[in-house]
């Protein structure tokens, strides 16, 4: 009886753990770094409504100092330039509150009435459906800790694409920028 007992508790706690995860794989990364010739630009999100980088490179054009960051005022590319830009959120607040996209736009798309229709397309991740034609890449809606990755090719016609942040008072607050096609 101690035996069947004994085997019962060993079987009962090696299910448990297979049922909490214990045999599990660690999930891969969505975003791991692929070097294929791509440019790609990491873009960090943060609480004070900003897209920063955390350094200096060539084709980003930088402003102030943002904590640890630099601020990200424009993106220059050349016509027809494959680009991957990776965003992360890094915020001490629950996505409900704090949460970042890139939204790319066409080239003489009113950025306000896109940024004010898209405050109430939540189901469609801050995207205002009358607007998607005009919207040439976005990345999810990302809360903290979590990365996107897009992979695009900038448009041939030179220019200075906006992008922006759809959240709710975000493009109000400066999470903008530009893509400038030269």
């Amino acid at each position: 009886m101690k035996k069947v007992l004994f085997s019962s508790v060993i079987f009962a706690l090696l299910f448990g753990l297979a049922a909490c995860g214990g045999g599990e794989e660690a999930p891969q990364a969505a975003d791991e770094v692929v070097d294929d010739g791509v440019r790609t630009i990491e873009i960090v999100g943060t609480d004070d409504m900003k897209f920063v980088v955390r350094e200096a490179a060539e084709g980003l054009v930088t402003g102030a100092q943002a904590g640890q960051y630099l601020l990200l005022e424009a993106i220059e590319a050349a016509p027809g330039e494959e680009l991957r830009i990776r965003l992360t959120t890094v915020s001490n607040l629950p996505a409900t509150a704090m949460s970042h996209n890139l939204a790319l736009v066409e080239l003489g798309t009113d950025v306000d009435a896109f940024a004010r229709a898209s405050i109430t397309a939540r189901d469609n991740d801050y995207i205002a459906p009358a607007f998607e034609d005009q919207v040439i890449v976005t990345t999810r809606m990302l809360g903290n800790g979590e990365t996107d990755t897009i992979t695009f090719t900038a448009p041939e016609a030179p220019g200075e694409y906006d992008y922006v942040c759809t959240f709710p008072g975000h493009f109000a607050g400066g999470m903008v920028g530009k893509l400038i096609v030269q």
